[in-house]
């Protein structure tokens, strides 16, 4: 180094030898890629491109209909101000982009709400697990006094009461009885088709080798080896599914979430939040469960320092990080290539229109109300311009 003058990385374009190689390791099947830095014990599940759905003897398209006006529909909430919709909405990679979520009366909860992309390929639900499979988890938003704050009952009955709903309960179950198990499977059965489209990264799992540039290919080899990140996020939804205490309980504080250990008992669950999944994750911020980070800049650079930053003001008696969290010495040019590796796991999904609702004879009198109103007005302007 001479001193006095700033040394810069050097380009893309000039380290030939390291870039050919990644490119030309990478630009092989999986099983041939180089192997991941992983800790003892880790089951690990080779990155690849998204398999098709799971097969359910219980999913209709009749019922996935049904599932999709009921998803929309605010009267599934005490308020009937509120909807599935609220809080996971298309244009927001199915959340709602706020740190934290609110509800009823507007009381804001103390998680980030969870994208519902890809829902139907695990097994617990929430960030905390407390949903076992996808049919599990679609009453209990509905039923959560500070989410949609309704009684399914009183759910019950409000639909039953609308006769179009009653057609189409029929028509997805051959009778026109409407009960909580029939809602439960009529959201899930919209709800499990909710999946990222194909991103760039499956495309080049796929043999598309060109897709990835230089930078983000250094990025998935970091993925894979230095910046240790697939310990816990592999497999083709790039996470293990599992639970792990990040440090981010507040132990102790006024914004304590002990998490996992609020559903189990267990002291060894204290802290621990299901590993979200890495696919969108461009479209699905903030990040981590209480939305701490607005960018995944500040993700990363947390994992980086080993999330040692907040050690000296943790009690002793404070549950213990994952152990799989290490220090990880990133330099700041392989953090951009990590994340730029990161957004090509993203692709934006389809937009869910709202669909037409079923309407109460309420409804249908309110509209005609409403239109009769409005060509009561339209009638007087005219003949008040007939009479200029």
């Amino acid at each position: 180094m001479v001193w006095g003058l700033a040394v810069f990385p050097t380009p893309y374009h000039e380290r030939t030898d390291s870039v050919s190689t990644l490119r030309d390791q990478y630009s092989r099947p999986t099983t041939d890629w180089p192997k991941p830095n992983l800790d003892e014990g880790v089951e690990f599940v080779e990155l690849d491109s998204l398999p098709p759905l799971p097969q359910v003897a219980w999913h209709t398209k009749e019922r996935e209909n049904l599932g999709k006006q009921l998803f929309f529909d605010p009267r599934m909430s005490a308020s009937g101000q509120i909807a599935c919709a609220s809080c996971h909405d298309s244009h927001l990679g199915w959340t709602d982009g706020r740190r934290a979520a609110f509800g009823h009366d507007r009381t804001l909860g103390s998680r980030n709400s969870m994208t519902l992309l890809n829902a139907a390929y695990f097994n617990a639900l929430f960030w905390d697990g407390r949903a076992d499979g996808i049919v599990n988890l679609m009453l209990q938003p509905i039923q959560n006094p500070i989410e949609m704050n309704a009684t399914i009952d009183g759910v019950v009955n409000r639909l039953s009461s609308i006769e179009s709903y009653r057609t189409e309960f029929e028509n997805a179950f051959g009778s026109r009885e409407i009960t909580p198990d029939r809602i439960a499977l009529s959201l899930a059965s919209f709800v499990r088709t909710i999946r990222s489209s194909r991103s760039h990264f499956d495309r080049f799992v796929e043999g598309e080798h060109r897709l990835l540039t230089d930078q983000e290919i250094e990025g998935l080899h970091l993925f894979r080896t230095k910046a240790r990140c697939m310990n816990c996020h592999h497999g083709p939804l790039l996470s293990d599914g599992k639970f792990h205490h990040t440090g981010l309980s507040y132990f102790g504080r006024r914004f304590e979430d002990l998490g996992r250990y609020e559903i189990t008992g267990e002291m060894a669950d204290r802290g621990k939040f299901r590993t979200p999944m890495l696919r969108d994750l461009k479209f699905t911020g903030p990040y981590m469960h209480n939305g701490l980070f607005a960018n995944f800049t500040g993700v990363l650079r947390m994992y980086n320092h080993g999330i040692t930053f907040n050690s000296k003001r943790i009690p002793p008696e404070a549950p213990a990080l994952s152990p799989l969290i290490q220090p990880l010495n990133l330099t700041k040019s392989e953090i951009v290539a990590l994340e730029a590796f990161l957004h090509k796991l993203s692709r934006v999904s389809y937009f869910v229109p709202v669909p037409e609702l079923p309407q109460s004879s309420q409804d249908q009198a309110r509209e005609a109300s409403t239109v009769r109103h409005s060509q009561r007005i339209e009638t007087v302007y005219i003949e008040s311009k007939t009479k200029e």
